[in-house]
């Protein structure tokens, strides 16, 4: 989670929403990222999705078993969708989003009964660093 935290302030730093997400497998990072779309002009480009293609990429396939994703904001529902289709074992992320939660605040399409694979998930790791992260940087830009 520390490295997904650094992730987060490098796009906080860019002026994107700090999010960060690190995809681990057998104690190896397969891929990384941090929200960037509005730097990208792509709404896809959320940490979640970079780290995922770069991690498919790296090992040639999209399935991603046996891994896990830590990322310091609840996934969204794109996001979400892509993890479950990823085959991601496990998610751990830090903050909740009351929002647009999509690993149980608002939806929990990560363990969906009706998909066809469900994602163990872990919540509320380090969450009071990943809020103050987002916190700060939305009073920054209300200013």
């Amino acid at each position: 989670m520390e490295r997904a935290i650094t992730l987060a302030r490098q796009a906080a730093a860019l002026g994107e929403v700090p999010v960060g997400a690190v995809l681990v497998r057998a104690g190896e990072i397969l891929g990384e990222g941090y929200n960037c779309p509005i730097r990208a002009c792509d709404p896809t480009a959320h940490a979640e999705i970079l780290a995922l293609r770069q991690a498919a990429a790296r090992i040639g396939n999209y399935r991603l078993p046996d891994s896990t994703l830590y990322v310091t904001l609840e996934p969204c529902p794109m996001c979400a969708g892509a993890i479950v289709h990823a085959r991601v074992k496990r998610v751990v992320f830090g903050a909740v989003d009351p929002r647009a939660g999509a690993g149980g605040a608002v939806f929990n399409l990560l363990q969906a009964e009706r998909l066809n694979h469900r994602t163990d998930v872990t919540a509320g790791l380090a969450a009071d660093v990943c809020s103050a992260l987002l916190r700060e940087f939305f009073r920054r830009r209300r200013g």
